[in-house]
């Protein structure tokens, strides 16, 4: 039971990694600092999309129209935070 917690604690911390890379990714696309017709780099961003979009979406939707404005990574992430948190807090104890 402790592995399978410290599994979900580190599966959450390295998806917090894939959106910070994500947001990060977009912004070098935005700036045309990466060329999205180089196939790593559109592999790598296809990947990313892949991997953060559909939680973004159901973010998205709950969201204010902002304009180009996108504060759904910062509210995922808190999210996340906040999993972890309650993670450590009411469910170690009942473990350990």
């Amino acid at each position: 039971m402790i592995a399978i917690f410290y599994l979900v604690l580190q599966v959450l911390k390295l998806y917090s990694y894939v959106v910070i890379a994500n947001v990060i990714i977009s912004w070098l696309v935005a700036f045309n600092v990466l060329n999205t017709q180089n196939r790593l780099v559109y592999s790598i961003l296809e990947l990313s999309y892949r991997l953060t979009d559909p939680i973004l979406n159901r973010i998205r939707a709950f969201l204010p129209n902002l304009g180009n404005l996108d504060i759904s990574p910062i509210i995922l992430l808190l999210l996340i935070w906040f999993i972890e948190m309650c993670m450590k807090l009411y469910i170690a104890p009942i473990i350990f």
